[in-house]
This record gives C-alpha cells, structure tokens and sequence, in this order.
C-alpha cells in the first residue's frame, strides 16, 4: 500500500498526549486515526514521530500511514482537516518510500518551551505557556544553557517512569531569547528522555532563582541524579517545533 507522510500542528491542552494507549479517552492519534477512517472508508493506523505528553502542543508533529485509497494527497489535507477539531490541523502530506517510518528515520528534534513573563496573567497564553512574574535574566540564562550542549548522560534530566535503558543524549544547540513578555528555551538533539525538557526548563528557572549556582548544570549531568536538577515545569509551555529526517 502507498505510504503517507503526514505533518501536523495541535494544541495539546485538552488532550491525553499523542500516543492511543488503553482506554485513555482522547488523544491526538486516536482523533487522527478516527478522521482519516471516517474519511477514507477504512481502518487507518498512524505511526508517530514520537510521544507528547498530556497538555504539550505541537507546532510540526510528524506521522505516516499506508491506505489503499486513491484519494490525491493534495486533496486529502482539507478534506481531513473537514474531519477533526478545530485544536488539530494538517498542513502536509506527501507519498514517501514504502520503508519510511515517522519515528525510526527521525534524526532529531527541537523543541520549545515558552514563558509568559510578565506582572500580570495574558489570558491570551492560558494554557499555552507558563506564567512567572519574576524578572528572567536571559542573557545569563542563555550562557547556562549552553552547558547543556554535547554528547552527555542525562540520567538528571529524566522522569521517573521513562523506560529507556540508555540516557545518553546529544544536544546539538540550546538557546534562551525574548520577544516582548514571552521567554522562550529552544533545544535540539538527537532524541530527548521522559520530561527531559521541561526538567532542563526547571532547572534553568532554578539558576534563575539562585537556587542554583553558576555552572550547576554541568555537576548535575556529571551526578546523573534526578534529585540534583530543578523542578519539572509544567507541560502547558512544551512545544514540540520541528522534527528532522
């Protein structure tokens, strides 16, 4: 059967992460799936790029599924976007090789985590990013996060309940910039652990607060105890941005 590559946005507030699993009620998969079914007459399974977790957006999430339709994939963008809710649409789709999967050829991924920083809530980024009223030192941010940068072991830097045995990650480029009250961590690697960025996010609030000293960074990942990084921020300021192949 053609295989489809298929890219994507979501706001992820009101669902149960990416990934169909059990009797969880709504997810991303499970709402896609259901459309294209609807759509193309047929059983439709999606493979992802990878999982989100609960309440993390998505600004390109990247997916493939084989079907026997004939439907022209230029056509088949706004006719499924027809079929899903309105915190869900597709913006691409194209044929690829029939060995292509979303997430086994994927060679990294950035991701960004924003915070509205400002005296007073926005409501417009209820939801969409984490509220500090606290005064945020970019610039010093900015050199912290550069000791995130290289090939380390990020036993800190990840959840309990992540499953995977080697933690050893690359990060490839990590930033801290401003636009107006919106403080934004972008960081691109290889591949990333259970809540890894929104624990490097944690932990940069953490220097920030002087909870923790200059160059912290770099004793925690040589520690590779979760103990010695910062808090898990919140999931609602998590962007998955682009997805590499």
């Amino acid at each position: 059967m053609p295989n489809f590559c298929m890219t994507l946005s979501y706001d992820g507030t009101r669902y149960n992460g990416w990934q169909r699993q059990g009797n969880t009620p709504d997810t991303v998969q499970g709402r896609l799936e259901t459309a294209l079914s609807a759509l193309l007459g047929q059983p439709v399974e999606v493979a992802g790029s990878g999982r989100t977790d609960a309440g993390v957006h998505a600004m390109t999430y990247c997916c493939n599924f084989r079907t026997e339709h004939g439907i022209p994939s230029e056509r088949l963008i706004p006719a499924l976007n027809a079929h899903l809710p309105r915190d869900i649409a597709v913006f691409g789709c194209k044929e690829v090789p029939a060995a292509f999967h979303a997430r086994y050829d994927c060679k990294g991924k950035e991701y960004v985590y924003r915070i509205c920083n400002s005296r007073t809530r926005n409501p417009f980024w209820e939801g969409r990013a984490l509220h500090y009223p606290y005064v945020i030192d970019v610039a010093y941010l900015n050199q912290q996060a550069q000791d995130f940068v290289g090939r380390h072991d990020f036993s800190a830097f990840c959840a309990a309940g992540g499953s995977v045995a080697d933690k050893v990650r690359t990060v490839r480029a990590a930033r801290v910039e401003r636009k107006g009250e919106i403080v934004s961590f972008f960081v691109e690697a290889d591949g990333f652990l259970y809540h890894m960025v929104r624990i490097m996010m944690g932990t940069l609030l953490s220097l920030e607060q002087g909870r923790l000293r200059s160059g912290a960074i770099l004793v925690i990942l040589e520690g590779r105890d979760r103990s010695g990084a910062g808090i898990t921020a919140p999931a609602q300021g998590l962007y998955l941005n682009r997805v590499y192949y």
